[in-house]
């Protein structure tokens, strides 16, 4: 379920800035090119949570 909620938020919002940033620039929005990105940033996210590891937890935390 995690991974429908992270392409759908990741969907909404690559679409969202890929339509803001071509009414700036004055060229037609192109929805292919939003949902191309969403993916390419959905996988991204996936790979960046991969790699970064977990924090520690509070017992082995110095204070």
């Amino acid at each position: 379920m995690r991974y429908f909620w992270t392409f759908f938020w990741t969907f909404l919002l690559v679409q969202m800035i890929t339509y803001v940033v071509s009414s700036m620039i004055g060229i037609p929005f192109d929805f292919k090119t939003g949902s191309i990105l969403s993916v390419a940033a959905t996988i991204l996210i996936f790979i960046i949570t991969l790699i970064i590891p977990e924090g520690t937890s509070e017992k082995e935390a110095l204070h």
